[in-house]
Parts: C-alpha cells; sequence; structure tokens
C-alpha cells in the first residue's frame, strides 16, 4: 500500500471516529440552500480529512461537500464527502459512510469508502484492485438482465426526472430490484452482490470514490448518457457485463 493510499485511509478513519462521537446523538440539523441536511459531524469529519490530508500533501487542492474548494499548487485534488447518507446517519441507522478520493490531471486514481459504524472498509489505487477489508473484491459474472439486480436510492428521485419510464423498463427487464442509496448500494455492486445501481442526481463528491473502486473491481462507471464523468450529474455504477444495454434503455433505445 503506498503512502497515498495509506493516508487517505488513515484520513477516512479519524472523520468515522468523529461521525461515530456524534452518530445517535441530539444533533442540531441545519438545512442548506440545496434543501438537503447538514450537521456539526458533518463540516467537523471534513475538516479533520483536510487537516491530516493536507499535512501530509501541502500542494494538494480540495473539494468538499461542505466546505467548498480550496485550489492547490499541483494538478492532484481530493474529493471528499465527509459523511454520505447525511439522512441515515441523523435518523440512528448505520447506513453512511466516508468518501475520500484523489484526482490526478483529471483522472480519479485512489478511492477510499469507509462505513464506520459497520466498521467496512473499501479502497482502491489505479492499476491495485479493489478491496474490502484487506480482501480482494471482484463484481459479479451476471451478463443477463433477466438475473441482475437493480439497486435505486429512491423512487422519487427517479419519479420526478425525465428517466422515469426507462426505469420502469429496467424494473421490468431485471431479475430483482431493491432501494439502497448513497455508497451502500454503490459497495453491493463491487463486492458482486448486486449488477447495477443508478443515481439520477449526484455531485462529483458522492461517486469520485466509487468510480475508481468499481472500476478496478472490474465493474463500469458513468451518467446515464454512458459518459464516464463525475460532472455530469447522474450515475450508472455496474459489473460491466450488462452496462450497454442499461445505458440503451435510459436513452430510450
Amino acid at each position: 500500500m503506498d503512502e497515498i493510499l495509506r493516508a487517505a485511509i488513515e484520513a477516512a478513519r479519524a472523520a468515522g471516529e468523529i461521525a461515530l462521537h456524534y452518530f445517535r446523538t441530539n444533533l442540531t440539523v441545519e438545512t442548506k440552500a440545496d434543501r438537503t441536511p447538514v450537521t456539526r459531524a458533518d463540516r467537523e469529519c471534513e475538516a479533520k480529512i483536510v487537516e491530516c490530508l493536507s499535512a501530509r500533501f501541502p500542494d494538494h487542492g480540495f473539494l468538499g461537500e461542505e466546505l467548498g474548494e480550496r485550489p492547490g499548487g499541483s494538478h492532484a485534488r481530493w474529493i471528499i464527502d465527509p459523511i454520505d447518507g447525511t439522512k441515515n446517519f441523523i435518523r440512528g441507522l448505520p447506513f453512511f459512510a466516508t468518501l475520500i478520493a484523489l484526482e490526478e490531471e483529471g483522472e480519479v486514481t485512489t478511492g477510499v469508502m469507509y462505513a464506520p459504524a459497520l466498521n467496512d472498509l473499501l479502497y482502491a489505487r489505479s492499476g491495485q484492485g479493489a478491496f474490502a477489508n484487506g480482501q480482494q473484491v471482484r463484481v459479479s459474472e451476471v451478463a443477463d438482465l433477466r438475473e441482475a439486480m437493480l439497486i435505486h436510492g429512491g423512487l422519487k428521485d427517479l419519479k420526478v426526472r425525465p428517466c422515469w419510464q426507462p426505469f420502469l423498463r429496467l424494473v421490468d427487464v431485471t431479475g430483482r430490484q431493491r432501494g439502497f442509496g448513497d455508497a451502500l448500494g454503490h459497495s453491493l455492486v463491487i463486492r458482486g452482490q448486486a449488477e447495477v445501481a443508478l443515481e439520477p442526481e449526484i455531485k462529483p463528491w458522492d461517486v469520485a470514490a466509487t468510480k475508481i473502486i468499481v472500476t478496478e473491481a472490474g465493474g463500469r462507471y458513468s451518467d446515464f448518457a454512458g459518459t464516464p464523468s463525475i460532472y455530469s450529474g447522474s450515475a450508472v455504477v455496474s459489473n460491466g457485463r450488462i452496462h450497454s444495454a442499461v445505458i440503451n434503455i435510459l436513452q430510450g433505445k
């Protein structure tokens, strides 16, 4: 394990300790301009991550959900979601995670996904494979949509968008459908426990870590149009074998 990956894991664990300190306590919840919730825990976790990583890599930039963008002096930038699944966190559900990714020269090369309440750690570095709690993981071999499990983050998010009818077509042709939002759904695909996860509305920090981890696990990442960008607002995370078929349906083909 190289210095970059080790530093990212250490930062994620440090943030996880803060999250657990506040977990299932009487937290004050604020509402941001985009109508999503934020707590003191979110901000403190992100500040701790930035503190840990900037001490190791002072020339690196940062892009975080809560603290915004801090340009650096190099072509490397850390992309951070301190608590992915804040709504679960607020409700006392253990399905939340710290997401940290490193983008170098415009490409995500390192990803860490740490769910502290579950003591579950997934990580990857370009060319080195994907790992869950120290064991290498691979996506599933399922190549038939009729045998695939489809993961979605919530029906309402899909229903209010143009992708609703294509989504219903996917429901018809896939074997099973389950609602597991945020990083949890992505981790199921990475581990080979599901075949595809759909996110109709995302920000870069929601999926930067996922992109490199699922790719290193043998899967594929793209937006709903099939473009492998974390900046275009939607995400399809799959085992790769059914990816093109899913994209075709989402595009109405």
